[in-house]
């Protein structure tokens, strides 16, 4: 559980993941289970999972996608270099594409400033060069969701570090 002296610093799980409603995981899970069956290729879907994960710092996420991803064939090499995927060699121009839409929608302003705007439509033009507007769909509602189970897990404590993966 994550303590602070001052409340408005840092969020603080007093709630337990078996406190979760029951209809609020249904609903979780089925959107999952579409977003899983949709087609999107899964190692694209785990980057997502993970990027999204590290800028919300949500611990519990990072770890299950980390082994998530690896246990998919996904290299350590590039998972622990998720977060300077810029910089990095190794990820594909499509990966780069949907890592930078990833990141957009996760980090929307708070107000809608003209750049912000341009922003994403520059994302989804280059989106547009790999994917159909249906997986552009499909991939919005990935990084949609990924982002409600951040926020439910730092919410609602899933207990950081005892996901384990299908091998």
């Amino acid at each position: 559980m994550t303590q602070t002296t001052n409340p408005n610093l840092s969020i603080t799980a007093s709630l337990k993941g078996e406190q979760l409603a029951s209809g609020v995981m249904a609903c979780m899970l089925k959107t999952e289970n579409y977003v899983n069956s949709c087609g999107l290729e899964h190692n694209l879907l785990e980057l997502i999972r993970y990027r999204v994960s590290l800028i919300n710092g949500c611990a519990y996420c990072i770890d299950m996608h980390f082994k998530e991803a690896l246990a998919a064939g996904e290299t350590a090499q590039r998972m622990a270099s998720l977060s300077i995927w810029r910089e990095a060699p190794y990820y594909t121009d499509k990966e780069r594409v949907v890592l930078h839409w990833a990141e957009a929608l996760t980090n929307l302003p708070l107000a809608s400033v003209g750049h912000e705007e341009n922003r994403l439509v520059n994302a989804t033009d280059a989106l547009k060069q790999y994917f159909s507007n249906k997986q552009i769909s499909e991939l919005t509602l990935a990084v949609i969701q990924i982002n409600a189970w951040n926020r439910l897990a730092k919410t609602f404590d899933f207990g950081v570090g005892s996901f384990k993966a299908d091998q």
